[in-house]
């Protein structure tokens, strides 16, 4: 078992020798993740710092899997319907649509996005930017490449979202799978379409340290299943972030067991599960 002194002399040790800030992350899923660090490498806490403090590869091993998240096809499919009926459609007059994945992952929501954007006649308008401080999620990202068993459930959320309307029974469409991805059974393998694979720009970034690094503000943001992992005073500071550079009446994208709590959410009205940024 790790101590609470254990992990914050861990986090110490991180941020004197590296840019990584994880004093404002949950401690508990902190301590979570180390736990699983030290069982898969078969070491205990001292070495573990020792290690850290003498390879700088280790350094960013450690980091990658103290922040590897996970994510899937439209998930929670009625805030992705919630998308596809109430919001969507407010930016069909635009002549473009900016939109950040935060903390991205591997990027099954960013496809989930594009699939979408692309049904509704919109992908063309779309200028889609992906972050995450973790390279080797950018990199499962960018490749568009996933299991095929270990998705092959989260068909239903496409199903639901994309093929049905809740707001009229008796609407349905014909989308089929084959339209957005190859699925090759013997490889157990999903395989993104290549145009969608070409749109995002991706990014590393890093939300305790860094600003908005693409010089442009956003209609849309998603930062989903990240912020539960972060302290009350860094998921503020997050917020504040996303709020500076929302459009008036732009969105933000929380994941389903997360809110936006203090003064910041002032800034913001909750709608259907979504955050709209306020006109002042």
């Amino acid at each position: 078992m790790v101590s609470s002194q254990d992990i914050t002399k861990l986090i110490s040790v991180i941020k004197s020798i590296s840019r990584y800030n994880f004093t404002d992350y949950s401690e508990k899923s902190f301590q979570r993740r180390v736990e699983k660090i030290l069982i898969d490498n078969r070491m205990n806490i001292t070495a573990l710092t020792e290690k850290i403090k003498s390879n700088k590869d280790f350094l960013e091993k450690v980091v990658k899997d103290i922040t590897v998240n996970t994510t899937e096809l439209f998930r929670d499919p009625e805030i992705w319907v919630t998308l596809k009926h109430r919001i969507l459609p407010k930016y069909k007059n635009n002549k473009s649509i900016f939109i950040w994945h935060s903390g991205c992952s591997s990027g099954q929501e960013v496809y989930s996005m594009l699939i979408m954007l692309n049904e509704m006649g919109l992908f063309e308008k779309a200028k889609v930017f992906s972050t995450d401080i973790n390279t080797n999620m950018l990199e499962s990202a960018k490749k568009g490449v996933f299991r095929y068993r270990f998705n092959l459930g989260y068909f239903d959320n496409f199903d639901k979202v994309l093929k049905e309307n809740p707001y009229n029974i008796d609407e349905v469409f014909d989308v089929p799978y084959s339209k957005y991805v190859d699925i090759d059974k013997a490889k157990d393998t999903i395989t993104m379409k290549q145009f969608l694979r070409d749109k995002p720009v991706y990014r590393k970034h890093d939300l305790v340290n860094d600003k908005n690094i693409f010089y442009s503000k956003f209609d849309i943001i998603f930062c989903r299943n990240v912020i539960i992992y972060f302290n009350n005073a860094l998921q503020n500071k997050v917020i504040e972030l996303f709020s500076n550079n929302l459009y008036k009446d732009g969105y933000l994208i929380l994941g389903a067991h997360e809110s936006i709590l203090g003064p910041i959410a002032n800034s913001f009205e909750r709608t259907k599960g979504l955050y709209k940024k306020k006109s002042f």
